[in-house]
């Protein structure tokens, strides 16, 4: 009997241990965990050492999104998503990588798309029992949401507007989410496929347009190029205008201040003259003789033999030199004769 009891205290201690071995649950940084009581809502784990009930107390377990790596037949390496059970809740942000689906446009036409969801569980126990599957109706519903927004937008549009595109769809994810304790940080579209025949017509008209800026960039250049020319060519006449009006200004007072000089050296010698004949003579009829005796020194230049007509007043000259004679002395040099 007493080998008996103690066998009996050995497996009783035994079975408490494994007990509280059972019952000891750590939870990792980041992560919570749902306690159920026979199948009831107990508790949440918070990170650390905490402590069930085994039997009576089990973790719910959650389906989660994960994804496998493989390589390919060409070498590429792929990611395939799948989905496992869990016990815990990570409480991180969470990316989601949705695969490529087809939407159509507003004007009809036919695109793959997919895009990248980055979501948040703020709180366990909604996203634990507020729906059957979250990473399956985060999925759905981006999925519908994206056609739905798509749609309402035509090619062009949806190839341009990806910022647009990407803010409808956080706040109206995030909106939807809200009830299943999920917060939708961001949304990123990934790829814009359109049709092949589609984007080989857009290579075209994108080339099309290249080819048509770089013509009106050149025919500007050249524009810009000839206004230049011509303004140069402007300018230079400008200056060179300048440059010969102010030779010409020049010029004409080089001339004026010359014939002042000989008018005023002819003057000063008038009036040196009219002071040495003022008394025997006219100073007028002094200068006209000059003059005619001058004239009759350049028609008699020359080897030829001239005939010289002498005029009428010719004796007011012989009567001028006279004057000159008496004044000087003597007979003038340098006289013509008379033929």
């Amino acid at each position: 009997m007493e080998e008996l009891g103690i066998i009996f205290l050995a497996a009783f201690i035994l079975f408490v241990v494994v007990i509280i071995a059972k019952g000891i649950i750590i939870v990792k940084q980041a992560q919570v965990m749902i306690i159920e009581r026979f199948g009831k809502y107990l508790a949440v784990l918070n990170p650390g050492i905490n402590w069930i009930i085994p039997i009576m107390d089990r973790p719910h377990l959650m389906e989660w999104r994960n994804s496998r790596e493989f390589v390919d037949s060409s070498g590429r390496t792929r990611s395939v998503p799948f989905m496992e059970m869990r016990d815990t809740i990570d409480m991180r942000e969470t990316v989601y990588d949705f695969p490529r689906q087809s939407v159509i446009t507003k004007d009809n036409v036919g695109i793959e798309i997919n895009a990248l969801l980055y979501f948040q569980i703020t709180d366990p126990i909604k996203a634990a029992y507020k729906v059957e599957s979250l990473p399956t109706a985060i999925e759905k519903l981006t999925q519908t949401t994206l056609r739905n927004i798509i749609g309402e937008m035509d090619l062009d549009q949806t190839l341009t507007s990806r910022e647009i595109i990407n803010s409808k769809l956080q706040v109206i994810l995030d909106d939807a989410s809200n009830k299943w304790g999920v917060k939708v940080n961001r949304v990123e579209l990934q790829d814009i496929i359109p049709p092949a025949a589609i984007r080989e017509a857009m290579e075209k008209q994108m080339k099309a347009e290249r080819d048509r800026r770089a013509m009106v960039t050149e025919a500007e250049g050249t524009k810009k190029a000839q206004i230049l020319k011509a303004e140069a060519i402007r300018e230079s006449e400008i200056q060179k205008a300048e440059g010969m009006k102010q030779a010409a200004i020049l010029q004409a007072e080089g001339q004026a201040e010359a014939k002042i000089k000989v008018a005023n050296a002819e003057a000063e010698a008038v009036r040196i003259v009219a002071g040495t004949v003022a008394q025997s003579s006219n100073p007028a009829s002094y200068m006209i003789s000059i003059k005619y005796i001058e004239a009759l020194s350049k028609m008699t230049e020359g080897k030829d033999n001239k005939v010289i007509y002498m005029p009428f007043e010719a004796s007011n000259v012989l009567g001028a030199v006279a004057a000159i004679k008496d004044l000087t002395g003597g007979a003038p040099t340098n006289t013509p004769a008379a033929h």
